[in-house]
């Protein structure tokens, strides 16, 4: 044994493949993706706007709207998560999107996900 050999940790080889990803997890992607652009696209507008030195703020409200749904439904998939990592997740039963234990309301469709009792 050299010194080399005593000094190096040995790594123990990996066992398993890291797991494919989520539908889920793919979906915070392609959001995550989405959020940027608008976020860049948002940003590009408004400098191109003040160079030219003429705002149409319908314009960018509209596209800070879009923003700001793109970021919520983000976050709720983050939130949707973090959530199924603890294993407190179920479907709704109108259109199947995941929603966290507790949840009262889909957050896709606006489904009541609790049964009211009479």
């Amino acid at each position: 044994m050299t010194i080399i050999d005593r000094i190096r940790p040995k790594r123990p080889a990996p066992t398993t493949a890291p797991a494919a990803p989520t539908a889920l997890e793919r979906h915070r992607a392609e959001l995550a993706d989405r959020v940027a652009e608008l976020q860049f696209d948002l940003g590009g507008l408004a400098y191109e706007m003040a160079i030219r030195d003429h705002f149409r703020l319908d314009v960018l409200l509209r596209r800070a709207a879009e923003l700001q749904q793109a970021d919520g439904e983000l976050g709720e998939v983050d939130r949707l998560l973090r959530a199924e990592r603890a294993s407190e997740t179920g479907s709704c039963p109108s259109c199947n999107a995941p929603h966290s234990r507790g949840a009262a309301y889909c957050w896709q469709c606006g489904a009541e996900l609790t049964a009211v009792r009479p």
